[in-house]
């Protein structure tokens, strides 16, 4: 990378946006990681990037962020313990972190699946939670080893404690003693030089025998041991000296054990530095509200609403541009203040982001290209040291571009040929921009000359661009305008801020004519643009306003069919009632009727009872077929096959369905509809052709379950300095969203203080019948000060 490039890189303010994405990363070694970050050329490995980003963005909404707050670059302790150096607590805590660290990531995605291409770097993490758990276990601290760190010093501590009360057993009888509380300064045991010792006043020191072993400031004490103590003294040293000599033991014990996983471990801290850095640039990309671009390394350009990402989003005014397509160098013009260099560094950073494999703020579907470098002449670096002007030093940082400059390059120049003789300075700034078409660079510039202007207007592959400005309010609209040459609306700004207009008359005779007919023309067509966007605007709303319209009627339409079909369903479940009713009654009088005729011995009684009840029967049937066929009727469409055993049909009479049986000689169905069974005919029937009783059941449905959209969000709380009503309000809410998002584990910060809010949020959590089980943060967590949570 050329020192041109690295400038360029400065004033395009990549490295405002690599700060920004430390502070997204995780760990101290991920923030360094990002800060270190360089574009790339390589179209292979930018898509690459890009899609373990967006991988990791899919991972953050559906499973929340990773925690990556143990990551610390412990390869230097590894190399020390490897040579057969005894590693000190702390590095040995950090070792365990890392190991911890590369559990929880592996974890994270252990049930996930879903395969992505973040898999490898997942798959290459190394746990060893037997390392883990001895480290932890036998450090509770950087100054403390446990007690169980092995069983010689769980004997020596419990012997030091033995001693330690016999000292002061001893002791305690001498400071009770009438004998000597007279020469004491104070009635207490304290310790000097790791030895018990009383408190003699200065002047009775002769008084107590004993070693004298520190004096007050004043000179008034004299610390003394007495003699009676000194022998259980030195067995407290002696234990003291076996408890160090164990510790170093252990330690190097430990050391020795992490030197044999070396390799191990330092792969471990690579992949979570890279993968920290992957995910940094997933929050980074949700905090920017951006998204991936689509690459080519082909020099073609086309941002949709691209947003400057170092611009307050709430005061940004989005840009349309494209490049390379159907011309390859753009002329961007108009005044002071008007978004010219805004829009120069929007594509060049944009740019850089991409080849960083970050993604960028601007619209779905925008294309990027990848470039082997960019180089930009943006700014003042006049110097007077150097002797330098504003000219000289822009055309000092030209002279590197022009040597630089090939058809893998982005060319981004400001305000060029400026601070010269304007003659002069258009001229050569036509030369550089020819000199660098031939090299077939993509160039895009900045600047006041209208002879710039010209010369995009008549040359095949350069456009005029401008940046809108409305002279009214005399404020720039920052709107990018392809095509449209912008005007510098001098005269304009000038008359409305109240300058005389006799100047400004003197002023419009001194311009020549050419350049009068050139503005003229400019202004043409900047109020047909206007009028054009107008038109187009008031389009846009019509047609909005029609298809709302439209969408409103399908609506009612809808709605209408709906309340009439329900009035008709209504209607009939009716009428149905009504025949049902009438049914049930002539089968109650047939059989009475049937009755009756038993006991009659007259014949033609009996035939006139039985004509009467066919008489019922047809009526009713009659009635039944009417009110059927006032019913709507669909049209369904003919089935495509016919009728076999085995099928499902409607009975459409009936309007309930029936399994077919068989197929009779006569052409007719037999069907078992329910218990019962019938015969029907062929158009008595509709064939349900998606429909088979017999097909294997099982399976699952296309979408089982209920789907649940995760939203990223923190899997910590924090909930100090609030009281423990507001705390438990906050914490209940909490825990129920990281409920619904799926977090595995929360992290609740509480502080240690007195206790209460510890106590009140563990209360909490033992009614929460979501909570599987909670604990004590341990080192690297908050210890004390933390509770971590596990959802059942």
């Amino acid at each position: 990378m050329s020192e041109l490039y690295e400038k360029s890189l400065l004033k395009l303010e990549l490295d405002l946006v690599l700060q920004q994405l430390a502070e997204c990363a995780g760990s101290a070694g991920g923030k360094e990681a990002c800060l270190r970050v360089r574009p790339s050329s390589d179209l292979e490995d930018v898509e690459l990037m890009l899609q373990q980003t967006t991988a990791a963005s899919d991972l953050c909404t559906r499973k929340g962020n990773p925690i990556f707050g143990d990551v610390t670059d412990v390869s230097a302790s590894l190399e020390r313990a490897d040579r057969g150096g005894s590693l000190q607590p702390i590095e040995l805590l950090r070792i365990a972190g890392v190991l911890r660290c590369a559990r929880n990531i592996k974890g994270y995605v252990s049930e996930d699946e879903q395969s992505t291409v973040l898999d490898g770097l997942f798959a290459a993490l190394t746990p060893n939670k037997y390392l883990e758990d001895k480290i932890f276990g036998a450090i509770l601290s950087e100054e403390e080893i446990a007690d169980n760190a092995s069983p010689a010093l769980a004997d020596i501590r419990r012997h030091m404690r033995i001693q330690s009360a016999k000292i002061r057993d001893s002791l305690q009888k001498v400071i009770s003693s009438p004998a000597y509380s007279k020469f004491l300064r104070e009635p207490i045991i304290t310790i000097r030089g790791g030895r018990y010792v009383v408190p003699v006043k200065s002047e009775c020191r002769g008084d107590v025998p004993g070693l004298v072993h520190d004096v007050s400031a004043t000179g008034s004490t004299f610390f003394i041991e007495p003699m009676s103590a000194v022998n259980a003294n030195n067995a407290l040293r002696e234990l003291e000296l076996k408890e160090k000599k164990e510790i170093e033991r252990i330690l190097a014990e430990l050391s020795a054990e992490a030197a044999a996983h070396r390799d191990d471990i330092n792969l471990d801290y690579a992949m979570l530095v890279q993968l920290d850095v992957i995910f940094a640039k997933a929050k980074l990309a949700y905090r920017m509200r951006a998204w991936a671009p689509i690459m080519n390394d082909q020099g073609k350009v086309e941002l949709r609403n691209a947003r400057h990402p170092l611009i307050d989003p709430k005061k940004v005014v989005p840009i349309s541009v494209r490049l390379g397509s159907d011309f390859d160098t753009m002329i961007i013009t108009g005044p002071n203040t008007g978004g010219k260099t805004v829009t120069l560094k929007t594509i060049g950073l944009l740019t850089l982001m991409a080849e960083c494999g970050l993604h960028v703020p601007a619209g779905d579907g925008s294309i990027l290209s990848t470039f082997d470098a960019i180089l930009a002449d943006i700014g003042d670096e006049q110097s007077i040291a150097q002797s330098l002007s504003t000219f000289s030093s822009h055309m000092k940082t030209i002279v590197d571009v022009v040597d630089q400059c090939d058809d893998r390059t982005l060319v981004l120049f400001d305000e060029l040929g400026a601070g010269t003789d304007p003659a002069e300075g258009a001229a050569l700034a036509m030369a550089i921009i020819e000199f660098c078409r031939n090299m077939q660079s993509r160039v895009v510039a900045t600047t006041h000359y209208a002879e710039l202007k010209l010369y995009a207007m008549r040359t095949k592959g350069v456009i005029n661009a401008s940046c809108e400005f409305d002279v009214e309010s005399l404020r720039p609209t920052y709107k990018l305008l392809i095509g449209i040459p912008g005007k510098s609306n001098a005269f304009a700004i000038s008359r409305k801020l109240g300058l005389s207009e006799d100047i400004l008359k003197e002023a419009d005779d001194l311009v020549g004519k050419s350049d009068k007919d050139f503005e003229d023309v400019l202004s043409q067509l900047e109020q047909q643009r206007q009028q054009m966007e107008a038109a187009r605007v008031e389009a846009e709303r019509l047609k909005r306003e029609t298809e709302k319209i439209k969408q409103q009627s399908e609506q009612f339409s809808i709605q209408l069919q709906k309340e009439k079909d329900k009035a008709m369903e209504a209607a009939r479940r009716e009428a149905q009632k009504i025949i049902e009713d009438a049914r049930f009654t002539a089968n109650a009088a047939s059989e009475e009727l049937k009755a009756l005729r038993k006991q009659l011995q007259d014949s033609a009684d009996a035939s006139n009872i039985n004509q009467r009840q066919a008489e019922v029967r047809r009526s009713l049937n009659e009635m039944e077929e009417k009110i059927r066929a006032s019913q709507p009727k669909t049209e369904r469409p003919q089935p495509k096959r016919g009728v076999m055993v085995g099928d499902t049909v409607e009975l459409l009479k009936l309007g309930t369905k029936a399994s077919v049986l068989a197929i009779n000689k006569d052409g007719t169905y037999q069907l078992q509809a329910g218990i019962l069974k019938l015969n029907a005919k062929a158009d008595e029937i509709y064939l349900l052709e998606n429909e088979n009783p017999y097909k294997a059941k099982g399976g699952r449905p296309a979408h089982s379950g209920r789907e649940m959209k995760m939203t990223a969000m923190s899997s910590e709380v924090d909930l100090r300095g609030m009281d423990t009503v507001e705390a438990l309000c906050v914490l209940d809410n909490y825990l129920d969203a990281a409920m619904r998002a799926n977090l595995p584990s929360v992290r609740i910060i509480h502080g240690k203080g007195t206790g209460a809010l510890r106590a009140a949020v563990q209360q909490s959590l033992k009614r929460n019948k979501f909570v599987k089980k909670y604990r004590l943060g341990v080192y690297g967590e908050g210890e004390d000060g933390v509770t971590i949570a596990e959802f059942g």
